[in-house]
């Protein structure tokens, strides 16, 4: 990876940082909000490989950690896993198809609920399951499937072009 590319990433992931953290808060309609960090972290990994999700895990989780009080590490953890998971995916990725990236992105909601669900609430005695599940868990996956649809072609056609970038830049070169 380039510097360049780098850079464009970082304002990719603070820019999907500030939004969810920021505007979507703010808007009354919304009982949840899509996971924006969530989504690039499983798109990017499933479209470019295992390091460049571990790479968009390391980066989404740390602000994560660090703008929602609680252990460094936490959010971390999770997020690399699931660039890194994701990552192993690539093989099975078709440009054309949007059903394995939308299956993705449920089973990774459904792995950052549980997760959350496990370390922040069942730990401290509240074990209402259904009630979280339902109320917070099902919403959010529901927005963050809506995004993915939107913002997955987006991406891909991002990261396709960058490619293309780069094998022109290559052939130049040389």
């Amino acid at each position: 990876m380039n510097g360049k590319k780098i850079v464009i990433h970082l304002i990719f992931i603070v820019a999907a940082f500030v939004i969810q953290s920021s505007l979507f808060p703010l808007i009354p309609v919304l009982s949840a909000s899509p996971n924006l960090l969530l989504i690039l972290t499983f798109s990017f990994g499933f479209i470019e490989g295992r390091e460049f999700g571990m790479f968009y895990g390391l980066v989404a989780g740390l602000f994560m950690d660090l703008f929602y009080s609680g252990p460094i590490g936490f959010y971390t953890l999770l997020f690399i896993l699931m660039g890194y998971c994701n990552g192993i995916c690539t093989q099975y990725y078709y440009e054309e198809y949007i059903t394995l990236p939308l299956v993705l992105c449920v089973l990774n909601e459904l792995a950052y609920g549980l997760y959350v669900y496990v370390f922040q609430f069942l730990f401290r005695g509240k074990i209402d399951f259904v009630y979280y599940f339902m109320k917070i868990m099902i919403p959010e996956i529901i927005f963050t499937l809506v995004a993915t649809l939107l913002l997955y072609r987006l991406l891909l056609w991002y990261s396709r072009r960058l490619q293309e970038m780069e094998k022109r830049r290559d052939t130049t070169i040389v």
